[in-house]
């Protein structure tokens, strides 16, 4: 037993602004009774961080949701953390990125949000050899600083960016650094290399698909022998032990779900791994079984519900 469910860590982000940890993340969730349910069931269970995306077609229900639900539970708006994400339609210049910003704050019936990230690091309108991608993905992160700048958002950082992607960003484009780098992190699928360069220069890594393919009916890590054999030596759930796989490592993690019994459980973790548990499950990676879109190619033609 841990003096601290690991579910409850705050991270402090490389602009000194708190993060928590573990959220609620929202993709595929659109119809707003279902929406209401989840957040109802989050907040009642503890959860303080939801992230949603323009792209998941979400944010005004979830904005209603939140207007219904935080005076049941005597909440403000500070006291919860809310992430949205700008659609790879709205790449460029400040006047356009502006405007994605505003509608999404509308939508979610909110002043300001607390992090703000690229989606994508290309636009679906250019091919993926587009000699353009590298400079409108900068031009765009410069729109993002000057939004900062200026006070409107908490927090900017990216998601689905590779180790080139950030370099190319942080060498060119100066400004902030991203505070996170929200990508597809789990025991089959994570990668050393953008781990290191986000631990060296202070991005956190923020964790989609940690369950494996469930979100899409694929339960094969939540079916992992190995998952299911450190589970039972938890007396624990196999979604627990992912999620606390990434969390002991300081990757922050936002598991979906929409049904609320499964929230609830998500977010009780009342054990840590040992080192030799993290160890095996690592090695996992070998697989190299990836569940959502590649970044390393640019894809043109994407999705409304596209799992990003």
């Amino acid at each position: 037993m841990v003096e601290e469910s690991l579910s409850k860590m705050e991270i402090t982000l490389n602009n000194g602004n708190k993060m928590p940890a573990f959220g609620l993340g929202t993709y595929k969730i659109r119809e707003p009774q279902v929406i209401e349910a989840a957040v109802d069931a989050a907040l009642k269970a503890g959860y303080r961080l939801f992230d949603s995306a323009a792209v998941y077609g979400n944010e005004a229900a979830l904005g209603e949701a939140f207007r219904k639900l935080l005076p049941k539970y005597n909440l403000e708006r500070e006291d919860i953390f809310i992430t949205t994400k700008l659609s790879p339609v709205d790449h460029g210049d400040y006047e356009v990125v502006e405007s994605a910003y505003k509608k999404s704050l509308s939508n979610l019936g909110v002043e300001y949000v607390d992090l703000y990230l690229i989606h994508f690091p290309g636009s679906v309108r250019l091919a993926p050899s587009d000699a353009r991608n590298p400079e409108l993905r900068r031009k765009t992160w410069k729109a993002l600083n000057e939004l900062y700048d200026e006070g409107r958002v908490n927090s900017i950082g990216v998601a689905n960016f590779t180790v080139r992607h950030l370099q190319d960003l942080n060498i060119r484009a100066g400004g902030v650094f991203p505070v996170v780098n929200q990508v597809e992190w789990h025991p089959y699928f994570h990668q050393t290399e953008l781990r290191d360069y986000c631990r060296k220069n202070d991005i956190c890594l923020q964790a989609y698909g940690s369950l494996g393919g469930a979100s899409s009916g694929d339960k094969a890590l939540l079916e992992e022998p190995l998952v299911k054999e450190i589970a039972e030596g938890h007396k624990s759930g196999a979604a627990q032990v992912l999620l606390a796989w990434a969390l002991q490592q300081d990757v922050a993690v936002i598991p979906k779900s929409a049904t609320p019994a499964r929230i609830r459980d998500n977010i009780c973790i009342d054990f840590k791994l040992t080192e030799a548990e993290i160890n095996k499950l690592n090695a996992l990676g070998g697989n190299a079984k990836k569940y959502a879109w590649d970044p390393k190619e640019m894809c043109t033609n994407i999705r409304r519900n596209q799992r990003v």
